[in-house]
């Protein structure tokens, strides 16, 4: 499996001519992730956060019941960023400037994962959720598991496998699946077995995610309105993900030519575009549309 730029979730799916960063998603702790996707301005898991808290307290709400837990499945999880953001007072500014930092530099990944668990348990926020991590890449879901960044994690492949009974009891009773950097690579295998186990014993989970523009998201929301979900994209907002390093641009401009994307205002201007698509029940999706839901925190959209 080809890793990607979430941190190992590739399947064979994924687009040609973009630059690898294999190198940086199965080491023993995060700062090569950080110091190679830094550079770059890997956006990602921040546009992720524009949205997801939003997501978290409708599904608290839709509970019933204000004081139970919402449980977030991260597909493609890495080194448990969006865990970060979504457990804990951080910002992945913050993140950046922590791992690329000089202090933290010497520091073997065992110290920097103690150090870590001080860190962010000093910034724990109230009522965060649980987060259980999925990606293949071990090394990264262990470090985040040990950090705290998320609360059970998994290292599967499930474009190949079926989950393991461990990761299926883990998300029987999931609201909400996210990925932010893995679609392309993550695929309709994993989806459809992830989503038949996901509602095993719990209710129908929403299912939050920002494809790149360049990929076709089609086969995916197939997939879940099989599972009962109906696919709403976002009007009329993209979201950087990340400059283009290389010849990347002239490969990315020539895709979306051929897909009939204009690429103006976006791509041309030298970054990777992503677009937000929030699949829901249809009684759920019916009652407040997509851009109602989440349009108070769409600030950092363009």
């Amino acid at each position: 499996m080809t890793n990607n730029a979430n941190g190992g979730c590739g399947n064979g799916h994924s687009k040609e001519g973009k630059t690898s960063f294999e190198h940086v998603y199965n080491l023993g702790d995060s700062r090569g992730y950080f110091e190679a996707l830094g550079r770059l301005d890997y956006r990602a898991p921040q546009n992720g956060s524009l949205f997801f808290p939003t997501l978290v307290r409708a599904k608290k709400r839709g509970s019933g019941c204000e004081s139970e837990g919402v449980t977030v499945v991260d597909l493609c999880c890495s080194y448990g960023i969006n865990g970060a953001l979504l457990k804990y007072d951080v910002t992945l500014d913050d993140l950046y400037e922590r791992y690329r930092s000089e202090e933290l530099a010497s520091l073997s990944s065992e110290e920097l994962a103690d150090a870590d668990a001080e860190f962010f348990g000093d910034r724990k926020r109230e009522d965060s959720p649980r987060v259980v991590g999925i990606d293949v890449a071990e090394n990264a879901v262990r470090y985040a598991l040990r950090v705290g960044l998320i609360d059970e994690g998994f290292a599967e492949n499930l474009e190949e496998d079926e989950p393991t009974d461990a990761l299926g009891k883990a998300v029987s009773r999931a609201d909400l699946l996210v990925v932010t950097g893995g679609i392309g690579y993550a695929w309709e295998s994993t989806f459809d077995r992830l989503l038949g186990r996901m509602t095993e014993e719990g209710d129908m989970p929403w299912v939050a995610t920002f494809p790149l523009r360049m990929v076709d998201y089609g086969p995916i929301a197939e997939v879940l309105s099989k599972h009962g979900l109906v696919t709403e994209k976002l009007p009329d907002r993209t979201f950087s993900q990340r400059r283009f390093e290389g010849d990347e641009q002239e490969y990315v401009l020539g895709e979306l030519e051929s897909m009939g994307i204009n690429p103006d205002g976006r791509e041309e201007e030298g970054y990777y575009h992503s677009e937000f698509y929030l699949s829901r029940p249809l009684a759920e999706a019916s009652e407040v549309p997509v851009e109602e839901l989440v349009g108070v925190s769409a600030g950092d959209a363009r």
